[in-house]
């Protein structure tokens, strides 16, 4: 009875923890975006996440880099290296808690000096020869009496999965800025044809200038100032071609192929921007991988106090031998030759000079700290959204304008061609004629370029991707609310 008193109390105290026990703050979420006409309310709440949401914008050549940089990126490695490495902890602690049970054996001969020191005077020393054959497994085992160890297996355990939201996060940065590089690219793709569609052009209308110079219709003025804005568009189409060489160096090492072996072929081709379902507010801390990280972050530290804490507390460790001893293999294993032990070691600290106290306060600050980034990072996540929806809807405005500015000018500079040829302008008319189209188209390009970066951006804020197909099949979410994008490009795709 008095054994099953002391284990029922040992139970007892077992089950004791110290520390505060983990909850997630509550961070302050706005109850909608603030959106114009440019979005429009839609069903989903929020489409389901796809991991390849890059295949909505449907470039091929962006899907087969996507899959090469996913496969040979060597910052993914080193955070899915990272994350291996915070499961190993995590099995490493959890360890902690159960028995710890080794196999020791001993073997030795030794012979005793006959002039040792003796005892007992009246038996003489003799010298012996023996042997000492020892088997004796041994089990150490951690009573944790106030929850010291249930406490870092619980921080381990946040850990882990933060390292796992930090490998999801780098996979969501590296998709993302290789979509960005690349439809940068593919924006200065088409300003560069832009760029060399007007080099053709003003060739053309430098030919017929000469063509009038030589025949004494136009001064030599005329030719010059041809000549001038020629070059000038010949040195703006070089210079994008550098920027243009830095993007596609910049997807070589996401990709993780050296730069000097690797190559795009330009192309402007103009795909479409897909639909963007927003969901509410509360959906962004369910979707971004750097929310729930440092949500985990917080919990590991708040396990950690636990754990300061319990230094306070006396430690109990139980240990114990059982095996056999003998002078002779044949009788090692035997009845006579059997040996245990049983005890156990408790201590309590009496004095540290404020070590552990410093070493709590420690543990409560740090939890501080990352509850203050969590916040920061819930704020920021509301922040790139909204800046996201303020972009697309700003940029699908000035999309359109800038096509009817395309439009215009290249009625104006018709007009200019015809007045020239009839003698009724100067030259200069159709050379400014000529730079405000060039000026209008290339702004026209830009302008497209950002709406692809910016949707890119977006999808980054709103924690990945999207799956249209899924979504157009949900019906049972009909009394949930979604925004998705209205525009010209992306109404047929949604």
């Amino acid at each position: 009875m008095r054994t099953v008193a002391v284990m029922l109390s040992l139970a007892m105290l077992a089950a004791c923890t110290v520390g505060p026990d983990y909850k997630r703050p509550i961070a302050e979420t706005p109850p909608d975006w603030k959106t114009d006409s440019y979005w429009r309310i839609g069903e989903p709440s929020h489409a389901p996440l796809a991991l390849d949401w890059w295949r909505g914008f449907g470039d091929t050549a962006l899907d087969a880099l996507e899959t090469q940089a996913l496969a040979r990126n060597q910052t993914l490695a080193a955070a899915s290296a990272h994350y291996e490495q915070a499961r190993a902890t995590l099995a490493q602690t959890s360890s902690l808690a159960l028995p710890e049970v080794d196999l020791g054996a001993q073997a030795s001969r030794s012979r005793t000096s006959r002039n040792r020191p003796v005892n007992n005077y009246t038996t003489p020393s003799m010298s012996t020869v023996q042997s000492d054959l020892k088997l004796a497994p041994t089990v150490d085992y951690d009573i944790d009496l106030f929850g010291r160890i249930r406490r870092e297996v619980e921080s381990a355990q946040a850990s882990a999965e933060q390292s796992r939201d930090d490998l999801a996060n780098a996979r969501l940065v590296l998709t993302t800025d290789l979509a960005s590089d690349y439809f940068s690219m593919r924006e200065l793709d088409a300003e560069i044809d832009v760029l060399n569609r007007s080099v053709e052009l003003q060739k053309k209308a430098l030919d017929y200038v000469t063509a009038q110079h030589d025949l004494g219709a136009v001064s030599g003025l005329d030719v010059l100032q041809q000549q001038s804005q020629l070059d000038s568009t010949r040195v703006q189409a070089q210079l994008l071609v550098n920027q243009r060489a830095q993007f596609e160096h910049a997807i070589a090492a996401l990709v993780g192929t050296p730069a000097p072996q690797f190559a795009i072929a330009p192309m402007h081709d103009t795909h479409p921007i897909p639909a963007i379902p927003l969901g509410l507010p509360s959906d962004v801390l369910q979707r971004r991988p750097d929310v729930a990280s440092a949500e985990r972050a917080m919990a590991a530290a708040n396990a950690q106090i636990g754990v300061a804490k319990a230094a306070f507390f006396p430690s109990l460790t139980l240990n114990g031998t059982i095996g056999w001893e003998s002078t002779a293999l044949a009788s090692l294993v035997s009845a006579p030759s059997l040996l245990w032990t049983i005890g156990t070691m408790a201590s309590q600290v009496v004095f540290d000079g404020g070590r552990r106290s410093a070493a709590v306060a420690f543990a409560s600050e740090g939890y501080r700290a990352t509850e203050a980034n969590y916040r920061q990072t819930v704020l920021n996540a509301f922040q790139q959204v909204q800046d996201g929806i303020v972009g697309l809807s700003v940029l699908d405005g000035a999309a359109k304008q800038s096509h009817a500015a395309v439009v215009d000018a290249e009625r104006l500079l018709s007009l200019a061609n015809d007045r020239y040829s009839g003698g009724l302008v100067a030259f200069l008319d159709v050379i400014t004629a000529q730079q405000q189209l060039l000026t209008s188209e290339r702004q026209d390009v830009q302008i497209r370029g950002q709406q692809h970066t910016v949707s890119v951006a977006l999808v980054k804020a709103l924690g990945g991707g999207w799956n249209v197909d899924e979504a157009a099949h949900n019906d049972a979410a009909s009394a949930q609310r979604s925004y998705s994008v209205e525009s010209a490009d992306a109404a047929s795709t949604h």
